[in-house]
Protein backbone atom coordinates (compact mmCIF):
# COMPACT_ATOMS: atom_id res chain seq x y z
CA UNK A 1 0.00 0.00 0.00
CA UNK A 2 1.31 3.40 -1.25
CA UNK A 3 1.37 5.53 2.18
CA UNK A 4 2.01 3.01 4.74
CA UNK A 5 4.65 4.03 8.02
CA UNK A 6 6.66 1.47 9.39
CA UNK A 7 8.48 1.53 12.20
CA UNK A 8 10.87 -0.96 12.70
CA UNK A 9 12.31 -2.03 15.93
CA UNK A 10 15.02 -4.40 17.32
CA UNK A 11 12.43 -6.83 18.38
CA UNK A 12 11.40 -7.03 14.59
CA UNK A 13 14.88 -7.61 13.42
CA UNK A 14 15.40 -10.28 15.50
CA UNK A 15 12.86 -12.61 15.06
CA UNK A 16 12.96 -12.02 11.15
CA UNK A 17 16.34 -13.38 11.94
CA UNK A 18 15.10 -16.21 14.19
CA UNK A 19 12.79 -17.11 11.15
CA UNK A 20 14.60 -16.96 8.76
CA UNK A 21 16.66 -20.07 10.54
CA UNK A 22 14.12 -21.89 10.97
CA UNK A 23 12.84 -21.53 7.50
CA UNK A 24 15.90 -21.65 5.52
CA UNK A 25 15.85 -25.51 5.50
CA UNK A 26 12.84 -25.30 3.73
CA UNK A 27 12.93 -22.32 1.34
CA UNK A 28 12.54 -22.80 -2.41
CA UNK A 29 11.34 -21.51 -5.49
CA UNK A 30 7.69 -20.75 -5.20
CA UNK A 31 8.23 -20.94 -1.80
CA UNK A 32 4.98 -18.75 -0.16
CA UNK A 33 3.99 -17.48 3.92
CA UNK A 34 1.42 -15.74 5.74
CA UNK A 35 2.35 -13.36 8.23
CA UNK A 36 -0.86 -12.52 10.06
CA UNK A 37 -2.20 -10.88 13.78
CA UNK A 38 -4.13 -7.99 14.16
CA UNK A 39 -3.73 -4.47 13.50
CA UNK A 40 -0.12 -2.79 15.13
CA UNK A 41 0.92 -6.07 15.95
CA UNK A 42 3.73 -5.63 13.90
CA UNK A 43 2.97 -7.92 10.77
CA UNK A 44 3.95 -5.40 8.28
CA UNK A 45 7.46 -4.48 10.03
CA UNK A 46 8.10 -8.19 10.87
CA UNK A 47 7.35 -8.98 6.73
CA UNK A 48 9.79 -6.14 5.25
CA UNK A 49 12.41 -6.96 7.91
CA UNK A 50 12.33 -10.37 7.09
CA UNK A 51 12.04 -9.94 3.15
CA UNK A 52 15.57 -8.06 3.57
CA UNK A 53 17.29 -10.40 5.82
CA UNK A 54 16.59 -12.53 2.62
CA UNK A 55 17.43 -10.71 0.37
CA UNK A 56 20.65 -10.39 1.76
CA UNK A 57 21.29 -13.66 1.74
CA UNK A 58 20.28 -14.22 -1.47
CA UNK A 59 16.96 -15.41 -1.66
CA UNK A 60 14.61 -12.77 -3.48
CA UNK A 61 11.72 -12.13 -1.98
CA UNK A 62 8.05 -10.02 -2.27
CA UNK A 63 5.73 -9.66 -0.51
CA UNK A 64 1.78 -9.35 -1.12
CA UNK A 65 -0.21 -6.54 1.29
CA UNK A 66 -3.60 -7.68 2.60
CA UNK A 67 -4.36 -3.81 2.67
CA UNK A 68 -4.25 -3.82 -1.04
CA UNK A 69 -7.01 -6.60 -1.10
CA UNK A 70 -9.74 -4.16 0.68
CA UNK A 71 -12.80 -4.18 -1.44
CA UNK A 72 -13.28 -0.39 -0.76
CA UNK A 73 -9.90 1.87 -0.11
CA UNK A 74 -8.89 2.66 3.65
CA UNK A 75 -11.09 6.06 3.63
CA UNK A 76 -14.15 4.61 1.96
CA UNK A 77 -14.17 1.50 4.05
CA UNK A 78 -13.91 3.49 6.96
CA UNK A 79 -17.06 5.53 6.35
CA UNK A 80 -18.49 2.00 4.64
CA UNK A 81 -17.94 0.19 8.51
CA UNK A 82 -19.82 3.29 9.99
CA UNK A 83 -22.97 2.65 7.80
CA UNK A 84 -23.05 -1.09 8.87
CA UNK A 85 -20.32 -2.34 11.56
CA UNK A 86 -21.52 -5.55 11.00
CA UNK A 87 -19.52 -5.68 7.74
CA UNK A 88 -16.23 -6.11 9.31
CA UNK A 89 -14.69 -9.27 8.76
CA UNK A 90 -13.62 -11.44 6.49
CA UNK A 91 -15.69 -10.16 3.44
CA UNK A 92 -14.01 -6.69 3.59
CA UNK A 93 -11.27 -8.12 1.41
CA UNK A 94 -10.70 -10.10 -1.60
CA UNK A 95 -9.28 -12.92 0.03
CA UNK A 96 -10.01 -15.04 -3.44
CA UNK A 97 -8.26 -12.97 -5.39
CA UNK A 98 -5.14 -12.74 -3.17
CA UNK A 99 -5.33 -16.57 -3.10
CA UNK A 100 -5.69 -16.13 -7.09
CA UNK A 101 -2.21 -14.23 -6.81
CA UNK A 102 -0.50 -16.52 -4.40
CA UNK A 103 -1.63 -19.65 -6.77
CA UNK A 104 -0.34 -17.64 -10.12
CA UNK A 105 3.03 -17.25 -7.91
CA UNK A 106 3.64 -21.17 -7.49
CA UNK A 107 2.81 -21.77 -11.34
CA UNK A 108 5.27 -18.79 -12.24
CA UNK A 109 2.38 -17.03 -14.27
CA UNK A 110 4.46 -13.68 -14.44
CA UNK A 111 3.51 -10.84 -14.44
CA UNK A 112 0.78 -11.18 -11.28
CA UNK A 113 -1.43 -8.33 -11.80
CA UNK A 114 -2.75 -6.81 -8.30
CA UNK A 115 -4.36 -4.22 -6.85
CA UNK A 116 -2.87 -1.22 -5.25
CA UNK A 117 -3.65 1.23 -2.70
CA UNK A 118 -2.86 4.65 -2.62
CA UNK A 119 -3.79 5.76 0.98
CA UNK A 120 -3.57 9.46 0.38
CA UNK A 121 -6.15 9.10 -2.57
CA UNK A 122 -8.13 6.85 -1.22
CA UNK A 123 -8.29 5.06 -4.52
CA UNK A 124 -7.12 1.18 -5.39
CA UNK A 125 -5.66 0.99 -9.12
CA UNK A 126 -3.76 -1.93 -10.80
CA UNK A 127 -0.74 -2.85 -10.50
CA UNK A 128 1.65 -5.34 -12.33
CA UNK A 129 4.08 -7.23 -10.49
CA UNK A 130 6.86 -9.30 -12.02
CA UNK A 131 7.82 -12.26 -10.36
CA UNK A 132 10.18 -13.81 -12.38
CA UNK A 133 12.86 -14.67 -10.43
CA UNK A 134 11.61 -14.05 -7.28
CA UNK A 135 11.76 -16.90 -4.59
CA UNK A 136 9.63 -16.38 -2.23
CA UNK A 137 6.09 -14.85 -1.34
CA UNK A 138 5.10 -13.30 1.68
CA UNK A 139 1.09 -12.58 2.41
CA UNK A 140 0.83 -9.92 4.71
CA UNK A 141 -2.19 -9.21 6.98
CA UNK A 142 -4.98 -9.31 9.12
CA UNK A 143 -6.56 -12.70 7.70
CA UNK A 144 -3.90 -13.97 5.64
CA UNK A 145 -3.89 -17.33 8.59
CA UNK A 146 -6.94 -18.27 6.27
CA UNK A 147 -5.49 -18.56 2.48
CA UNK A 148 -5.22 -21.63 0.51
CA UNK A 149 -1.81 -21.35 -1.42
CA UNK A 150 0.61 -20.90 2.09
CA UNK A 151 3.27 -22.88 2.62
CA UNK A 152 3.85 -22.03 6.31
CA UNK A 153 1.85 -19.64 8.32
CA UNK A 154 3.46 -17.10 11.05
CA UNK A 155 0.95 -15.73 13.83
CA UNK A 156 1.85 -12.76 15.82
CA UNK A 157 -0.18 -13.46 19.52
CA UNK A 158 -0.83 -9.42 20.38
CA UNK A 159 -4.51 -8.12 20.53
CA UNK A 160 -5.66 -5.10 20.24
CA UNK A 161 -5.21 -3.92 23.79
CA UNK A 162 -1.63 -4.97 23.59
CA UNK A 163 -0.89 -3.57 20.69
CA UNK A 164 -2.39 0.13 21.67
CA UNK A 165 1.16 2.06 22.00
CA UNK A 166 2.51 0.64 18.20
CA UNK A 167 -0.90 1.67 16.73
CA UNK A 168 -0.53 5.46 18.39
CA UNK A 169 3.49 5.40 17.15
CA UNK A 170 1.90 4.58 13.21
CA UNK A 171 -0.39 7.50 13.54
CA UNK A 172 -2.58 6.07 10.70
CA UNK A 173 -6.07 5.46 13.11
CA UNK A 174 -7.90 7.92 14.70
CA UNK A 175 -8.82 7.54 17.92
CA UNK A 176 -12.30 7.13 18.89
CA UNK A 177 -15.12 4.48 20.41
CA UNK A 178 -15.59 3.10 16.78
CA UNK A 179 -12.40 2.03 16.16
CA UNK A 180 -12.03 0.36 19.22
CA UNK A 181 -15.67 -1.62 18.26
CA UNK A 182 -14.06 -2.35 15.18
CA UNK A 183 -10.75 -3.95 16.38
CA UNK A 184 -12.97 -6.12 18.54
CA UNK A 185 -14.60 -7.39 16.10
CA UNK A 186 -11.77 -8.18 14.60
CA UNK A 187 -10.33 -9.29 17.26
CA UNK A 188 -13.42 -12.34 17.44
CA UNK A 189 -12.46 -13.09 13.93
CA UNK A 190 -8.57 -13.16 14.12
CA UNK A 191 -8.09 -15.19 17.08
CA UNK A 192 -9.66 -18.01 16.06
CA UNK A 193 -7.21 -18.13 13.38
CA UNK A 194 -3.85 -19.27 15.87
CA UNK A 195 -5.24 -22.74 14.90
CA UNK A 196 -3.85 -22.55 11.67
CA UNK A 197 -0.28 -20.99 12.77
CA UNK A 198 2.74 -23.49 12.38
CA UNK A 199 5.00 -20.59 13.77
CA UNK A 200 4.00 -17.86 16.78
CA UNK A 201 5.55 -15.21 18.14
CA UNK A 202 4.00 -13.97 21.58
CA UNK A 203 2.61 -10.82 23.00
CA UNK A 204 6.39 -9.76 24.29
CA UNK A 205 7.67 -10.23 21.02
CA UNK A 206 10.37 -12.80 22.58
CA UNK A 207 10.50 -15.30 20.42
CA UNK A 208 9.26 -17.54 17.38
CA UNK A 209 7.25 -20.68 18.69
CA UNK A 210 7.65 -23.41 16.40
CA UNK A 211 3.89 -24.81 16.96
CA UNK A 212 4.00 -26.77 13.38
CA UNK A 213 6.67 -29.22 15.40
CA UNK A 214 4.95 -29.18 18.56
CA UNK A 215 2.14 -30.61 17.33
CA UNK A 216 3.60 -33.58 15.11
Amino acid sequence: MIGDRLIIEKHHTDRAFELYGLLQPEVKRGFTLSIAGESGSGKSELAYELRRILVEHGVKTSILQQDDYFVFPPKTNHEMRKKNIDQVGLYEVKLDFMDCNLRSFKRSESPLYKPLVVFEEDRIKVEEMDIDGIDILIAEGTYTSVLNFIDRRIFIDRNYQETLEARKKRARDKFEPFIEDVLEREHRVISTHKKHADYMIPPDFSCVKDVKNAKN
